[in-house]
């Protein structure tokens, strides 16, 4: 099955989020087949926060790829601000 999930990257103590379509049978790091955007939980001043492809997310959706619970979150909320 496919998911849209979150690859943690960055630094100790400075967490850096990949969203990206993933087989689910593969490992967290692991290889990916898209990325679709990124999270930065701790931005710093004029920073992006979040930034998602949302037409590509509803593609891989429709397709009948599934997302974890952090990203249906993240989702709506990039969704009310772009709105």
């Amino acid at each position: 099955m496919v998911t849209i999930r979150l690859t943690r990257r960055g630094a100790t103590n400075t967490p850096f989020y990949h969203v990206v379509v993933t087989d689910s049978r593969k490992r967290q790091g692991g290889k990916s087949l898209e990325q679709v955007g990124f999270f930065n939980p701790k931005p710093v001043k004029n920073e992006v926060g979040l930034k998602l492809d949302i037409a590509r997310i509803d593609y891989w959706v429709s397709k009948g790829a599934q997302q974890s619970e952090r990203v249906k979150h993240l989702v709506t909320t990039f969704r009310k601000a772009n709105a």
